[in-house]
C-alpha cells in the first residue's frame, strides 16, 4: 500500500493558536448548520451531521452548543445560509494553497482571504489555478498506539471498503474514495475504532519541499492567519512538512 501522508498537516492543524482555538466554536456550528440544511437535523440518518458533531466533541464544544445550532439550522430560531467557497493560490515557496471557506457575505471571505494571501507573499489564483495538483480523497487516520496490530487494522479498513491503507511510525492512514467516505468511516466506528483526525478533500499529488527557513516560518503564519479566520473552514496544502 502507498499514499502520500497528510498526516503531518493534520498535526500541524493541532498545534492551533489560542485565536485559531477561539474561532473553533464558530466554525463547528457553521458546519452544523451547512450539514442540517443538506440532510436534516438526525445525525443517525445525516452521516455528514453525524460526523461534524463528532469533531466539535473532540474539540471540547459543548453539548447544549451543539443542540443550539442544530435548532437553529432545522427552523428553531433564525439561521444563517452559508455559501461554500474555495479559494486557490500559492504559498511562499511555490507551495499551492486551496482555502476552503463557508460565508454569509462572499465580499468580505474574499478580501480576507486575498489579504491573507498577500501578506506572507503568497498569490491567490483563479478556480482552477491549483486545484490540479491535488485529488479528492477521503482520509481517516487511526492511532498505532491504541491499535498496534497492523494487519487487523489493514484487513477491518480494506474490508470495510477503503481503497488504500498507509501505515507510518505513528498512525494509519485509512484512504477512501470520497463517496465511501462516510459509509467507511461508519463501518470502522461499527468494528469499535475510534479515530486521531478524519477529513475528506483536496490532497497533494505531489508534494513540494520547502528547506528554507524564513519561507517555512512564512508559511507557518499564513497557517495561523487562516485559522484564526472565522470564515476558513479548512486548508489544503502541498507543502511536505
Amino acid at each position: 500500500m502507498s499514499g502520500h501522508s497528510k498526516w503531518n498537516n493534520i498535526k500541524r492543524k493541532k498545534e492551533a493558536s489560542d485565536a485559531a482555538k477561539g474561532a473553533i466554536f464558530t466554525k463547528m456550528a457553521k458546519e452544523i448548520a451547512v450539514a442540517v440544511k443538506a440532510g436534516g437535523p438526525d445525525p443517525e440518518g445525516n452521516s455528514r451531521l453525524k460526523d461534524v458533531i463528532s469533531k466539535a466533541k473532540a474539540a471540547n464544544m459543548p453539548n447544549d452548543n451543539i443542540k443550539r445550532a442544530i435548532q437553529k439550522a432545522s427552523g428553531a430560531g433564525s439561521g444563517d445560509d452559508y455559501e461554500e467557497i474555495t479559494y486557490e493560490g500559492y504559498a511562499p515557496g511555490g507551495v499551492a494553497l486551496m482555502v476552503k471557506t463557508l460565508t454569509n457575505n462572499r465580499n468580505r471571505t474574499a478580501a480576507d482571504v486575498r489579504h491573507i494571501f498577500s501578506k506572507y507573499g503568497g498569490q491567490m489564483g483563479v478556480d482552477g489555478s491549483v486545484s490540479y495538483l491535488f485529488e479528492d480523497k477521503g482520509i481517516i487516520v487511526i492511532s498505532r498506539e491504541e491499535f498496534d496490530d497492523e494487519d487487523q487494522v489493514m484487513e477491518d479498513a480494506l474490508e470495510c471498503g477503503a481503497s488504500d491503507f498507509v501505515p507510518d511510525d505513528e498512525c494509519y492512514e485509512v484512504e477512501t474514495d470520497p463517496s465511501d467516505y462516510y459509509a467507511v468511516k461508519d463501518a470502522l466506528e461499527a468494528k469499535g475504532y475510534t479515530f486521531e483526525d478524519s477529513s475528506c478533500g483536496p490532497v497533494a499529488i505531489t508534494p513540494t519541499e520547502v528547506t528554507d527557513p524564513a519561507i517555512i516560518e512564512s508559511i507557518e503564519k499564513m497557517i495561523d492567519m487562516l485559522e484564526e479566520n472565522e470564515d476558513v473552514q479548512d486548508y489544503f496544502l502541498t507543502w511536505d512538512n
